[in-house]
């Protein structure tokens, strides 16, 4: 495929993909960590896919916390990207430097790698999932945005920037007013460029905090599924944009296998590799057409 007709199928991605944020359904965005778990969720339908930085710097074998490097991200999504045919949001941490050209530069990484979308993140780099920390000061946050959205018009693509406040996940220290604080925060950044704003909780956001967020923010919300997050029916019926799955569904994959593990070594028997195993041709399948998996 030529440059330009790669580039008008990215562009045509990042146009659809931002076009689901104002759809009337909330998009569900499973978060993958590697080729083969994308291809499984575009099989089951899903209109879109995120990666999630813990579970691909987990593959990689790191810590979560922007251990690795933006060029192994970028690696990890151009293989995703190639072997799907439906729009790739890139998660980029704290954007992988303190400048605003260093975070501006990481997403044009994944960008070159074919995503056409981000996440960015207002804690700090390298910080993982201290929950004590202080976020970065707004303005800050605001000429990292400016810098990737003048970017990203530089490229002829139109990225979608998910920018993700941290307020809900610092416990004490976010205080009383965290969801006044995570509206403020959310409209200083779609003001200066942003598509989307991502508010992640501890599992404690209650229906009426996600009912202040929606009429808060002047633009699409985006949460991430948890024990206690409302079924998807009613997070549609209350506005809610987008629905992130994060790390969880790795880490469920990775129960699986050490519960097959432990059979092994306790019991002596496969029954948990047996019952609810996909066919060696379904997953072969899935790679067969012109070796990419795309017709």
């Amino acid at each position: 495929m030529d440059d330009d007709a790669s580039l008008t199928g990215q562009v045509s991605r990042a146009e659809r993909f931002r076009a689901l944020h104002h759809s009337p359904d909330v998009l569900l965005l499973p978060n993958v960590w590697d080729v083969v778990s994308a291809r499984l969720y575009e099989e089951e339908g899903f209109a879109a896919l995120g990666t999630t930085s813990a579970g691909i710097a987990a593959t990689l074998g790191h810590p979560d916390g922007q251990r690795i490097t933006v060029d192994d991200t970028a690696l990890v999504v151009e293989h995703i990207v190639h072997r799907v045919a439906i729009p790739v949001s890139a998660d980029i941490e704290a954007g992988y430097g303190l400048s605003p050209e260093a975070v501006a530069e990481a997403a044009h990484r994944v960008l070159d790698a074919g995503a056409v979308g981000i996440n960015l993140e207002d804690r700090p780099s390298g910080r993982g999932i201290e929950h004590d920390v202080a976020l970065l000061d707004v303005d800050v946050v605001e000429e990292r945005i400016r810098a990737i959205r003048a970017m990203a018009e530089g490229a002829g693509v139109p990225l979608v920037v998910n920018a993700r406040t941290d307020v809900c996940l610092l416990g004490s220290a976010a205080g009383a007013d965290r969801l006044a604080e995570a509206v403020r925060r959310g409209n200083r950044y779609l003001a200066a460029g942003a598509d989307c704003v991502f508010v992640p909780d501890m599992g404690d956001l209650t229906r009426a905090g996600i009912a202040e967020l929606v009429s808060g923010l002047d633009g699409p919300l985006n949460l991430i599924a948890g024990a206690g997050t409302p079924p998807v029916p009613e997070l549609q019926a209350m506005g809610v944009a987008r629905l992130s799955f994060g790390p969880r569904p790795m880490r469920a994959a990775l129960r699986l296998l050490q519960d097959m593990a432990r059979e092994w070594t306790r019991e002596g028997t496969y029954q948990r590799m047996l019952s609810s195993a996909i066919s060696y041709e379904e997953v072969n399948a899935w790679f067969e057409a012109d070796g990419s998996g795309l017709a």
